[in-house]
């Protein structure tokens, strides 16, 4: 039994890891801003603390003598419209929470062994056909910027020898949220297709495999620094798109073009049309196993 700390618990991979780590035993305090709701979505957790990153005070002895903290909490990228306030917040929530976190992990008496950090795939930018690894350059956009504040903040901890990982996670795909439920009325009344030209890749991968890479870097101790997260098999969007009507039945016949996504959801569009072609080797050679490789039968699966 491990005892382990979890931000941002009832998102989507919060809510389903938190409950895959209490089925196997281990013991689970949830940090929450609503502790009421998260109680309703995770009702078997040992404890419940209330979080506010901008208060270490108030949680930061409840880091002594945990094994993990899992620290997933961030705003919502697609919460609303971009503009320079919400960018800020966005920003924010994942720099100071992080700083906050990993500044009160490393004055505890009793040290967590280990400390991961969500990422994303953002982290590269816009990098057309080129297959991106760990040791791959930051992008320029924002959320790529955002992406390596982030990681930076989170690797501060093993200047107090603490194991830290960077989950650098690809389009999670799950009927419940994401992008795979937006998409899906589209297709069922026919007028389905692929984001953009199509010719982006997206690293996407099943919330199933997503949940279980996150146990894998709790319990592998081997594993350390970014990691990506995707399959092994990335498509180009049109495949995606082409692979999905065929699942639901229905045809992949109308693309939305980019200038019609930015008047739809303005500059979120550069990130859903982004092409990341992500490698996943490191992640491999560390002993993980993908329960799903195929875009088909993940779609299958799901739908």
């Amino acid at each position: 039994m491990k005892r382990i700390i979890v931000t941002g618990a009832t998102g989507l991979i919060g809510r389903k890891l938190v409950s895959t780590l209490i089925q196997r035993g281990d013991e689970l305090i949830i940090f929450s801003r609503d502790i009421a709701k998260a109680k309703t979505i995770i009702p078997n957790a040992n404890e419940y603390v209330e979080w506010d990153y901008t208060k270490p005070e108030l949680w930061k002895s409840k880091l002594e003598n945990s094994y993990a903290i899992v620290h997933l909490a961030g705003t919502n990228l697609f919460a609303k419209r971009w503009n320079d306030s919400f960018k800020n917040e966005i920003l924010k929530s994942r720099q100071m929470s992080t700083e906050n976190l990993v500044d009160a992990i490393k004055s505890c008496s009793n040290k967590p062994r280990v400390f991961i950090s969500a990422s994303g795939v953002g982290y590269y930018g816009d990098c057309g056909d080129t297959i991106l690894n760990e040791a791959s350059s930051a992008g320029n956009d924002f959320l790529a910027e955002v992406c390596k504040v982030w990681e930076g903040e989170s690797k501060r901890v093993e200047e107090a020898g603490i194991r830290s990982v960077q989950i650098r996670t690809g389009l999670v795909l799950s009927t419940e949220d994401g992008a795979l439920k937006q998409m899906i009325p589209p297709f069922k009344f026919f007028i389905g297709g692929p984001l953009g030209d199509g010719k982006q890749w997206a690293s996407w991968l099943h919330i199933e495999d997503i949940i279980r890479i996150y146990v894998h870097a709790i319990d592998n101790t081997e594993l350390r620094g970014a990691v990506n997260a995707a399959s092994t098999n990335p498509v180009r969007m049109k495949e995606f798109a082409n692979t999905l009507g065929n699942v639901l039945h229905r045809p992949s016949l109308f693309p939305v073009p980019k200038f019609v996504l930015k008047i739809v959801i303005g500059e979120t569009a550069e990130v859903v049309t982004a092409s990341q072609r992500v490698d996943v080797q490191k992640l491999l050679s560390s002993g993980f196993k993908f329960n799903f490789n195929f875009i088909k039968e993940a779609l299958n699966d799901l739908l």
